[in-house]
């Protein structure tokens, strides 16, 4: 007989009052269970109400691991995300102070520039202050004769840097004169000692001229077009009235870069840096590194210092001069720098040069534009910085043409 653990059913009263069953009730014989039964049936309720009641606790306690590990998620998404905005304002700030270091170490170059321009007029040479280059070294070093909490400050900072002086390279601008205010045209002479300086270097010759007609078009809408020439002295020539070949226009105007920009045509741009050649067909990342230690580009026509350029650069730039007539013309400026134009002709016509090729014009000794090589590591930021300075003539005084950042 099947035993329920469930509590025995009462009798259910009809739906109607007065309505008596009709049938007959069959009489049955009910089997009394036995004490042991009854324990078993007992037994066997209550373990399957614990089963229940662990299979409930069990759900619950699963809800709960899930509840907890979704939060836990949830927590530590926020507190990584925080974490990372809180290092990126810690790489700011360290970026910041270091751009800061940077230009502190910028102004202290240029206040030694002024300086050696004070002490030796009108002569830059390898010898001088400038030229000495900073090793790595910790801005504590610097600051400990301040005090020692800005010492302690500057113990993760290091500084490192160079000057170079900019008109020892061929400037690419010499290939294009202006004659006139808002002239450009080819300048020939230039060319050919860029040919020659691309030859020396094994690099095809032929990309002397596209590269002045670049630099000739990237200057078709510069605003430098307009100014009047000058020279390295610092004194303002007079413009040629004669305008030859090549040259982009005789009209002027009041309104330059506005009107008579609007007629032209589209002008690459200017070119700022050796790394611009790379716009011109023709050349490669491998020639523009043979040729970065020999080749620049200024704002303006600048002669060539005669005291800190290279054998090849004045091998290019004096017609008839072989590479070891160069080489031994530097050697010889070692001991005894050039004082003037003068002192380089004689030397010059000492190392067999011709006196008709001797260009006055395109040499001097003394540098206005120089190269400020930097570099600032402060715990983890890292500023590499090339800065172009110009270092006025007459008055000595300095002033920033561009900055670029070493990415």
């Amino acid at each position: 007989m099947r035993f329920s653990c469930s509590a025995p059913r009462r009798p259910s009263s009809s739906s109607k009052a007065g309505k008596v069953r009709t049938h007959a009730v069959r009489p049955s014989v009910a089997r009394v269970p036995t004490r042991g039964e009854s324990l078993k049936r007992v037994a066997r309720c209550q373990g399957r109400r614990s089963a229940s009641r662990a299979q409930q606790q069990g759900a619950a306690i699963i809800s709960a691991l899930l509840v907890v590990a979704l939060s836990a998620i949830l927590v530590s998404g926020m507190l990584w995300r925080q974490q990372v905005q809180i290092r990126r304002i810690e790489n700011q700030r360290l970026l910041s102070q270091a751009q800061w270091v940077a230009r502190g170490a910028l102004d202290w170059t240029r206040l030694i520039l002024r300086s050696e321009g004070d002490t030796s007029a009108g002569i830059t040479y390898l010898g001088g202050l400038w030229g000495v280059p900073i090793a790595k070294t910790r801005l504590s070093d610097f600051l400990g004769q301040i005090g020692e909490v800005r010492a302690e400050q500057g113990a993760a900072t290091y500084l490192s840097g160079s000057i170079e002086d900019a008109q020892a390279k061929f400037n690419l601008r010499n290939l294009v004169s202006s004659p006139a205010p808002g002239v450009m045209q080819l300048n020939v002479e230039q060319i050919g000692a860029y040919q020659r300086l691309l030859v020396s270097l094994g690099v095809n010759s032929q990309l002397a001229r596209a590269t002045a007609l670049q630099v000739r078009n990237s200057l078709s809408r510069s605003a430098t077009r307009f100014q009047a020439v000058t020279s390295t002295s610092g004194s303002t020539a007079a413009a040629t009235p004669n305008i030859g070949g090549g040259a982009t226009g005789g009209s002027f105007t009041d309104k330059p870069g506005i009107e008579d920009d609007d007629s032209s045509a589209v002008a690459p741009l200017q070119m700022t840096g050796v790394d611009s050649l790379l716009d011109i067909p023709g050349y490669t990342p491998e020639m523009i590194e043979r040729l970065r230690p020999f080749v620049t580009v200024l704002p303006t026509v600048t002669a060539l210092n005669m005291n800190t350029a290279s054998a090849e650069v004045i091998a290019a730039v004096v017609p008839g001069m072989s590479q070891s007539a160069a080489q031994g013309f530097v050697a010889s400026r070692q001991t005894v720098f050039f004082r003037n134009v003068g002192d380089v002709q004689l030397a010059l016509r000492g190392s067999g040069v011709q006196s008709v090729a001797i260009d006055p014009a395109q040499m001097d000794v003394n540098s206005s534009y120089f190269l400020i090589h930097g570099r600032v590591q402060h715990e983890r930021a890292e500023v590499d910085r090339t800065t172009l300075v110009y270092r006025d003539a007459m008055t000595h005084t300095t002033r920033i043409v561009r900055v670029q950042d070493q990415l």
